[in-house]
């Protein structure tokens, strides 16, 4: 049992007292001794020996190393196995290190320890530990400033209007549903949204709840920063690495399964939810409404998470695990949101923001700077040969066109050979491409 498990009913994790006011802790401190990690000694040692049984012999730095622990502590940790014949000294390694390996006899109890659980990488950091340090980290992050909202989506054509709202939204770390027709930049203020963001994160690699394994980190999700390196000259605890806050991001492969634990039958461990691996950073769910799962259901899971920012995910023996809820979250759809949202829902989303077709104007100045920054002129009457096409057909301004169509236009002149320009007779063969329709812009 975890020497300091949590329990639901007085949770110390998410009281202000709890968050470290040195700033030097926020960098996580090297354990001295086991008890430090807050995970029993037998769970270290059963890790220990999962580890060494995967090779022939070792030393103890190579453990350190792989377990992520201080050699003070491993050692420790090896001498208990060796006083019960578990490992044994083959040779000298160096002058203060030896050679080892494991015996039979340690090779049947490292069978039994990879049958509770196969885990193998760094040391698991408690949920207790995790949820201090999130709330430790995040307190200390910069201010956002409205300026740097507009520099980061200032490649979107918006009105000002709905840059305030965005910017509120992440300042502030609310949730933010965006919703409106396709191809007018929800997914793109969603992701522009979050280069806004500064400062870095330390997680752990794993969580260690009682004597069950949550693996975190995930090298699809997280960027390192720093995986060995000293930090501002001080040792750190290897168990966490350093990453940019994370951006997550998932579609329409969204199952309402995905928003708990994952567990690995054959390994035995368990791998958090996006939106865990989310925590510090951007949650983004997007085309919302088109998942495998419905969208009520999902809504629903969120509904108390979302208003406490604590998290409940359950383990295969039905004990329910509580974890920081701490990202910003982001739904954007096409569709309406009173027919895929009640009513209870959109009152805790954080800010909404409703991105309809594009003005004329709105239009030319991202046909033009897109072309601009491709080098090419834009030219005299196009825009207006084309507004007046849009208007023929009876097409909405959308802001994804300009691009499209410009890229067109390129692969039109890439395929005959020709240096990339703008004309009426390349436009127009770029528009029957890309709509479908004949006709010239002229």
């Amino acid at each position: 049992m975890d020497i300091r498990e949590n329990n639901s009913e007085n949770n110390s994790l998410y009281r202000p007292e709890a968050v470290p006011e040195n700033p030097e802790e926020i960098i996580p401190k090297e354990p001295k001794e086991w008890e430090d990690t807050g995970i029993p000694r037998d769970d270290l040692e059963d890790l220990v020996l999962r580890t060494i049984c995967t090779v022939r012999g070792f030393t103890i730095e190579w453990v350190a190393k792989q377990v992520g622990l201080p050699l003070r502590i491993v050692n420790g940790l090896v001498e208990r196995l060796q006083a019960v014949a578990a490992v044994e000294i083959v040779g000298q390694a160096g002058t203060l290190s030896f050679k080892m390996r494991v015996t039979d006899r340690g090779r049947k109890r490292g069978a039994e320890a990879m049958r509770s659980s196969g885990y193998l990488g760094p040391a698991p950091v408690t949920v207790e530990d995790y949820s201090r340090m999130l709330e430790a980290q995040l307190a200390k992050m910069p201010r956002i400033e409205p300026e740097e909202v507009s520099k980061a989506i200032d490649e979107l054509v918006l009105p000002p209007n709905v840059v305030e709202v965005a910017g509120l939204a992440r300042s502030s770390g609310r949730s933010l549903f965006l919703w409106g027709p396709p191809g007018n930049g929800k997914t793109s203020v969603g992701h522009l949204v979050h280069n806004a963001v500064k400062g870095d994160l330390w997680i752990p690699y794993c969580l260690g709840t009682g004597r069950d394994i949550i693996k975190l980190f995930d090298p699809q999700c997280h960027q390192v920063v720093e995986d060995g390196s000293n930090s501002n000259g001080l040792r750190f605890d290897r168990r966490w690495v350093k990453i940019r806050r994370p951006f997550v991001v998932v579609a329409g492969e969204l199952r309402i399964e995905a928003l708990d634990l994952a567990f690995h039958p054959v390994l035995r461990y368990y791998e958090a939810p996006m939106h865990l691996k989310a925590n510090g950073g951007t949650f983004l769910i997007d085309d919302f409404g088109c998942q495998r799962a419905d969208p009520l259901e999902i809504l629903h899971r969120w509904v108390l998470p979302l208003e406490r920012h604590v998290d409940y995910l359950t383990l295969q023996t039905g004990r329910q695990v509580p974890v920081p809820f701490k990202q910003m979250l982001i739904l954007s759809t096409n569709l309406d949101p009173e027919e895929i949202m009640d009513a209870a829902f959109l009152r805790r989303m954080g800010y909404r923001l409703y991105l309809g077709y594009m003005s004329p104007d709105q239009y030319a100045r991202i046909f033009k700077r897109y072309a601009a920054g491709l080098g090419l002129t834009v030219p005299e009457g196009m825009m207006e040969a084309l507004f007046s096409r849009y208007s023929e057909e009876g097409r909405p301004l959308r802001g994804s066109e300009p691009r499209d169509l410009i890229e067109r236009c390129r692969d039109i002149c890439n395929y005959r050979d020709q240096a990339a320009h703008l004309s009426a007779e390349i436009l127009d063969t770029a528009w029957r491409g890309y709509f479908g329709e004949k006709g010239v812009v002229r």
